[in-house]
């Protein structure tokens, strides 16, 4: 549990389909704010900046399926209960549950593609967005090259057929977040050790293995096969949407962020920041300054 991290936030579980079920903290006050971690993470890595969002938004930041203490069900045969479409339907059925019908969203590395489906998905309910060190998951598999594909190794790896993948991580799951979060530009410096002990913990319950292997499964089969659909009908986002990436990360160097973000939405801005891929626990103070004065102006307007 998180509650040191979190001391003003509440926790709460909500069921978003049958057997399904997910875990958020909740705090402050104002408008609603979806935040979204990433790989191999939760709710916690958050910690550095939720205080700062709850003085203006009621802040509710989940751990998507598959991850940290929501449910993780086992993957079907074509992945589809971790297609992004199906791990997107979960945060809209906890924002409706809270009452949030319109919201705007703050989402890192996985969860930021689990946003960018909800935000194709039901436009109506996402007012605005900022998306965390991606360019979206088609462009990033079309344009894999040796570089991309040597440094994002555990794409390729997660994906295998199970139980490989979820085998060799179970054999010491505290070993693979020490290897992947590690092994970035920054090592494992810029976490506060209460984070990294959630992430250990969570990485060693029960499901989450295959569940963190399911969520990558889908994204190089059935999360691609819906982003063409989306891509050949000419379906783009139109809320304001702001890319913020690490000036030391491999997207940085592999892609174009906001090119790539300009061909799929009509209102995009954004830049690198002084960090690698955790923003979040990186560079919190950089990472405030530019998504609060976007995210207010929805307050403002």
């Amino acid at each position: 549990m998180t509650s040191t991290l979190f001391p003003e936030f509440r926790t709460e579980r909500f069921e978003t389909s049958p057997g399904v079920s997910i875990q958020a903290v909740i705090g402050g006050a104002g408008a609603p704010l979806l935040l979204l971690h990433g790989h191999p993470q939760t709710h916690a890595i958050w910690h550095r900046v939720a205080p700062a969002l709850a003085r203006h938004f009621t802040v509710v930041a989940c751990d998507l399926r598959g991850y940290g203490d929501s449910s993780k069900p086992a993957g079907e045969s074509d992945h589809g209960n971790y297609s992004k479409r199906s791990m997107a339907a979960d945060m809209l059925a906890v924002m409706r549950r809270l009452g949030f019908g319109r919201f705007g969203v703050l989402a890192h590395d996985r969860g930021a593609r689990v946003a960018h489906r909800l935000a194709l998905d039901h436009p109506a309910a996402v007012e605005r967005m900022v998306l965390l060190d991606i360019a979206p998951t088609l462009a990033m598999y079309e344009q894999t090259g040796e570089a991309f594909a040597r440094a994002y190794w555990h794409w390729f790896f997660l994906i295998q057929p199970a139980p490989l993948p979820e085998r060799l991580i179970e054999a010491d799951p505290a070993a693979y977040v020490t290897d992947v979060m590690g092994r970035r530009s920054s090592g494992l410096a810029p976490f506060d050790p209460r984070a990294l002990a959630e992430y250990r913990r969570c990485l060693a319950l029960p499901g989450t293995a295959h569940g963190i292997c399911e969520d990558y499964r889908a994204s190089a089969g059935i999360d691609l096969e819906h982003d063409r659909l989306d891509r050949d009908a000419g379906k783009r986002l139109g809320m304001p949407l702001l890319v913020l990436w690490g000036a030391q990360g491999v997207v940085h160097r592999c892609f174009d962020p906001l090119k790539e973000w300009r061909l799929l939405a009509d209102d995009v801005r954004g830049e690198a920041l002084p960090c690698g891929h955790y923003i979040p626990e990186e560079a919190p103070q950089a990472l405030l300054e530019h998504a609060l004065p976007f995210l207010l102006a929805s307050s403002a307007a």
